[in-house]
């Protein structure tokens, strides 16, 4: 390999590897977001969910995930080759540095996991939850995975999801709603008569903190998805991504904010969070490319979509306390019919056999993960522990605690 070679292989691992550390950093945005979004006496319990999640995801994406979703032989079943990857780090097939790659690929992984966490918030056992995690992330996540990214037959039909508005957001918020339906909303979210009462977050500054944090890391969810940045057309890609990551997000804040308005005469700060991220996974199936001025279009049609779909799945008695079923999973399949609007060779009919074929599965595959959990170990707390909150019953201390023992008279 000649100097320049090496120059440019060093330039997109260091990419790859900077790319990699923002999503990561999207974990902190998740656990700031959720954690604002719930109960104050639910903090410290979903903040443990978010870093353990996170852990577990690694861990099982190393152990099985990423043998299932990458050394398999494509099509539609994985092989029995799997446990670990290997531990040489060599030089892919595809001119990548093997270790940067699998490190880009396990946060991913991880984000898909964390949407999970704020739909079940406030009334799942975090034994149940953790448990999940395990199989989400070592096998229902590399499966469908491996249809797309894995060159299985999704990707050999045509379905087209760049940086993975299906492939990771609707397939988090399938699982969700998987274990959302099976557990049932929180106490008094819905009165006998059928009216919806509204459960406050516990901490909007952390919230909007949390939003940001996530705004940020997608920069390297979406732009990491070029895989390269060290040639003239990559580096040009790179920053088309950029920049139209950023204009659907301020798009989705701006549309979620007038239609709030107009809806409920207030400007609604959830929504308007929402909003940014709603923009941000309707973005994320083709971010390289759309015009500026699409890329606009697009994030704000979802930051509409999704104060629509938060009011409707409320009107289902579907209980998401942070809206992210409606966030990543509504505005996940109308990012991957959006990719239509920029890409030529994208297929109406493909876009959506890919949609049906990943919700279905994860559908299936997580309802009957979360029924055995039910009937085996239950996953819902008690209505005692759920009026006291889940953060003494799990973990035996407050967030906010308003008196502290000095230990002195």
């Amino acid at each position: 390999m000649d100097e320049v070679a090496e120059l440019v292989y060093a330039l997109d691992t260091f990419y790859f590897l900077l790319s990699g550390v923002l999503v990561m950093w999207m974990a902190a945005g998740f656990s700031m977001l959720e954690a604002g979004l719930v109960r104050s006496k639910n903090t410290v319990e979903i903040l443990t969910k978010n870093i353990t999640l996170y852990s577990v995801a690694v861990i099982m994406y190393l152990v099985i995930g990423w043998n299932l979703m990458y050394e398999s032989a494509g099509g539609l079943f994985p092989s029995l080759s799997f446990f670990l990857p290997s531990s040489d780090p060599h030089t892919t097939a595809d001119g990548f540095s093997y270790f940067s790659d699998f490190f880009f690929q396990v946060v991913f992984v991880a984000t898909a996991m964390s949407i999970v966490s704020g739909a079940v918030a406030e009334r799942m056992k975090l034994a149940a939850f953790l448990i999940f995690a395990v199989v989400m992330t070592g096998f229902i996540y590399p499966i469908q995975g491996l249809w797309t990214w894995g060159g299985g037959w999704l990707d050999q039909l045509g379905y087209i999801d760049y940086a993975g508005s299906g492939i990771v957001h609707m397939a988090g918020a399938t699982a969700a709603l998987a274990g959302v339906i099976l557990l049932g909303p929180r106490k008094g979210k819905y009165t006998k008569d059928g009216k919806i009462r509204a459960i406050p977050g516990g901490n909007l500054p952390l919230a909007t903190l949390g939003t940001f944090i996530l705004w940020m890391g997608w920069f390297g969810f979406n732009g990491g998805s070029e895989l390269a940045v060290a040639s003239t057309d990559s580096a040009n890609a790179v920053a088309t991504v950029y920049m139209n990551t950023n204009f659907a997000a301020a798009a989705g804040v701006v549309a979620a904010l007038i239609l709030s308005k107009i809806l409920f005469g207030k400007a609604d700060l959830t929504m308007v969070l929402n909003g940014a991220l709603a923009g941000l996974v309707s973005i994320t199936a083709a971010p390289d490319s759309p015009a500026p001025l699409l890329a606009v279009v697009i994030g704000a049609i979802g930051g509409v979509i999704v104060v629509f779909s938060i009011i409707g799945l409320d009107k289902l008695k579907i209980d998401d306390p942070v809206g992210a079923i409606s966030v990543h999973g509504t505005c996940g399949i109308w990012g991957v019919l959006a990719v239509m609007l920029s890409v030529p060779e994208a297929s109406f009919v493909n876009q959506i056999i890919g949609l049906v074929a990943i919700f279905g599965f994860v559908f299936i595959a997580s309802g009957i993960v979360w029924f055995i959990l039910k009937m085996a170990m239950g996953i819902r707390a008690t209505e005692e522990e759920e009026e006291n909150g889940l953060d003494l019953s799990e973990c035996g201390m407050e967030a906010y605690p308003e008196f502290v023992s000095s230990g002195q008279k």
